[in-house]
């Protein structure tokens, strides 16, 4: 048994494993029957919240997983625009349309997904459909635009670090002059530091968004939201799958969101996310060791500035599944990391910390490990 102090479930479980009201919620949909052949009821009530808390949207779609979301908003943008060409900023999953942006040049998503990714499996007639820009450079996303026949943008609102200089209202507003559809992916920035979308905390309003991973707490289920003369494109062109009516899905998520409603989970999220912040910050000092951290308050990270970043990050995990702990150097928070909980982690990475220190001052950290070091994670221009 470990404790969670890493990426919980890739950040799903935001009110953490196993939640009664959740969990219970589901059962009951078990038990009564999950499968139809018509769409379920809980989907209608699930469609109606989201557009509740988003009044800009007018239409909701719903699917399992977030890489599908990506896909299905892609499709739906796509038809409404008439247009090919995709501008992009972000991670937005796994499929052809996103990694045709490596296609010719294999660095094109360095920034974004992962350096020296080779688009093996991809079409070789999609290379020029989806053209990455970097987050708060607005020149960039202009010139794209003047440059080619941009005709959807989709992009993360925000994730390593936050909009400078009204980065978020320009891009709306470029997308509006040129007519293109604005999509945001909130799959990972939704319910985290707003009840809804990330967007809301910036009052800037996307044609469409896209929301999954804490929407469920753990149990699959994905939507994408829009206007409505965008959304109704979809009855244009076909989006279907076998297993859209199942009510597991909807059935958590407005479980989930009852009880995020009612303890404004996101708040506390915040606050422990800013606090362990706070703490690595601390704990560097303590030992004289240099740290960046990044991310959304919830989604908190740090990295050691050294070469050997990441044979120290190997070091952590190490040590810290010797003392029933699952961690790195990133926390996805949920409301059920307590003082308690979060007490315990420092405690014990405070020597964990030394042993690095000693390191920096001339120990092998090689010496220290049991295995190889880790591969480095996702890296993001945004």
């Amino acid at each position: 048994e470990y404790t969670d102090m890493s990426i919980m479930g890739i950040g799903t479980n935001i009110l953490g494993y196993g939640n009664d009201e959740v969990d219970d919620a589901v059962r009951k949909t078990v038990d009564a029957g999950n499968m139809s052949t018509l769409n379920c009821p809980e989907e209608v009530y699930l469609a109606e919240k989201l557009v509740e808390m988003h009044p800009w949207a007018d239409m909701v779609r719903f699917a399992r997983s977030g890489g599908e979301a990506n896909a299905i908003a892609i499709r739906i943008a796509r038809a409404a625009a008439g247009k090919a060409q995709v501008a992009i900023c972000g991670y937005h999953g796994w499929h052809d349309w996103y990694l045709a942006a490596n296609l010719g040049n294999d660095e094109e998503l360095a920034g974004h997904l992962l350096p020296g990714l080779e688009p093996n499996g991809v079409p070789q007639n999609l290379k020029g459909t989806v053209l990455p820009f970097n987050y708060n450079d607005i020149d960039g996303l202009t010139n794209l635009i003047a440059q080619n026949d941009i005709g959807v943008i989709m992009m993360e609102v925000s994730r390593s670090v936050g909009p400078k200089d009204g980065f978020l209202q320009k891009v709306r507003d470029i997308a509006t002059k040129n007519g293109i559809v604005l999509m945001f992916d909130e799959c990972t920035s939704g319910f985290r530091q707003t009840f809804g979308g990330l967007h809301k905390m910036y009052g800037v309003e996307p044609d469409m968004a896209m929301f999954g991973k804490a929407l469920g707490n753990g149990y699959a289920i994905t939507a994408v939201i829009g206007r409505r003369e965008i959304m109704e494109a979809a009855q244009t062109t076909f989006i279907s799958s076998t297993f859209w009516t199942e009510r597991i899905g909807p059935t958590a998520a407005l479980a989930t969101l009852e009880v995020m409603s009612r303890t404004e989970s996101w708040s506390q999220i915040t606050k422990t996310g800013e606090a362990i912040t706070q703490r690595w910050h601390d704990l560097a000092k303590q030992h004289e060791l240099k740290i960046t951290t990044g991310g959304l308050p919830s989604l908190t990270n740090f990295t050691f500035e050294s070469p050997n970043a990441l044979a120290y990050k190997t070091l952590i995990t190490q040590e810290m599944l010797n003392q029933g702990f699952l961690a790195s150097n990133s926390v996805y928070v949920c409301t059920e990391h307590t003082q308690n909980v979060v007490d315990e982690y420092f405690a014990l990475l405070d020597p964990i910390f030394q042993k690095i220190k000693q390191c920096q001052d001339g120990k092998d950290v090689m010496s220290l490990l049991n295995g190889p070091i880790c591969d480095s994670g996702f890296k993001r221009l945004n």
